[in-house]
């Protein structure tokens, strides 16, 4: 019997890169979303992706949430939905939002999986638990952790919460810390790159030279189901990362070339950008685009026996064809424009 494996967080952008890769895989695959498809126009219909057959509608994920109907017969969750990083913070204490359904969701779902005779948990965390940037050495799985904000210390205080339920119930776990993904239907930061490379506006990061780790969504999401059963995966946290670290010059370079589009990169002293960011009250989007994060996959490379399937330059030319479709059927007022349609 194939084994079956919930998905939680299904409708998102790494969600539905996954379910593709369980199903290719010959895992049964169940889908757990927050709330049903929405009714829609039949240009929009059109163009949708729909969601598996076997889909769980679980509402929103917190302290109470009923998950009995989704782990019927599951026998691996990979646990990717949560409260992610927003552009505009509106909650008056972030925190507590962050926890409510990072912590307190995720230990919900887990203690809910062991008592259903779950096998195994992987839990999709965050690099942001090792911190925010890597100066000579990249990150590994050894560093100790440093959250540096809401999101990335829910996510550390869920991967601790996880290991205790582990401990007492069996329940075998699995955390995965990967950084910044991208592909088709990607949203926030990448999506905001997109948009400026795609603009033509003339970009001042010429002269940055960094060194930045990413994944292609669909690389995660063979190295998730590589973690649904292979013995060595038990116990475990992973780094994982495609395995070309780029510049910020060099990342607009390929995406501007896999739009087909100048990259209008110019030089500018370093300097001054640091200095108008941090006056600006933009700092952390500076670090974000021009400061280093790099990753060490070595230990999910050797220990899995894995290796990153697809190919930067074919993740970001699949993620500019997305990009442009999404924007022609905008214009055509068929597909509003955004990071997860």
């Amino acid at each position: 019997m194939a084994k079956r494996v919930l998905v939680t967080g299904a409708d998102g952008f790494v969600g539905r890169a996954l379910c593709r890769q369980v199903e290719e895989e010959r895992f049964l695959l169940r889908a757990a979303v927050w709330q049903p498809p929405p009714i829609e126009s039949a240009g929009w219909q059109a163009h949708r992706t729909s969601y598996p057959s076997d889909t769980v509608v679980v509402g929103d994920i917190g302290s109470v949430t009923d998950w009995s109907e989704a782990l019927q017969g599951v026998d691996v969750v990979i646990h990717l939905a949560a409260r992610v990083h927003v552009m505009k913070e509106n909650a008056a204490d972030p925190l507590a939002e962050f926890r409510r359904g990072n912590v307190e969701g995720t230990e919900r779902l887990a203690r809910s999986s062991a008592e259903a005779k779950v096998k195994r948990f992987v839990y999709v965390s965050s690099i942001g638990v090792n911190g925010n940037s890597t100066q000579e050495f990249p990150f590994t799985e050894k560093d100790d952790p440093h959250p540096h904000d809401p999101y990335s210390l829910s996510k550390w205080e869920a991967e601790q919460v996880l290991k205790l339920i582990s401990r007492e119930t069996g329940l075998e776990l699995v955390i995965v810390r990967p950084p910044l993904a991208y592909g088709p239907r990607v949203p926030g930061n990448f999506l905001r790159l997109l948009r400026l490379v795609s603009s033509g506006i003339p970009l001042p990061l010429g002269s940055i030279e960094n060194k930045r780790s990413f994944i292609g969504v669909r690389n995660l999401a063979s190295f998730l189901v590589r973690c649904v059963q292979h013995p060595k995966a038990v116990g475990e946290t992973f780094l994982v990362a495609d395995g070309e670290d780029l510049s910020t010059p060099d990342l607009i370079r390929r995406i501007a070339k896999a739009l087909g589009v100048p990259d209008r990169l110019f030089p500018f002293p370093p300097g001054i950008l640091h200095w108008a960011a941090r006056v600006l009250g933009r700092w952390e989007e500076f670090q974000r685009l021009c400061g280093s994060l790099q990753v060490d996959a070595s230990k999910a490379r050797s220990l899995l026996d894995w290796k990153p399937p697809f190919p930067v330059n074919e993740g970001l030319a699949e993620m500019a064809d997305w990009y442009r479709d999404a924007a022609r059927r905008g214009k055509q007022g068929l597909h509003p424009m955004g990071g997860d349609p």
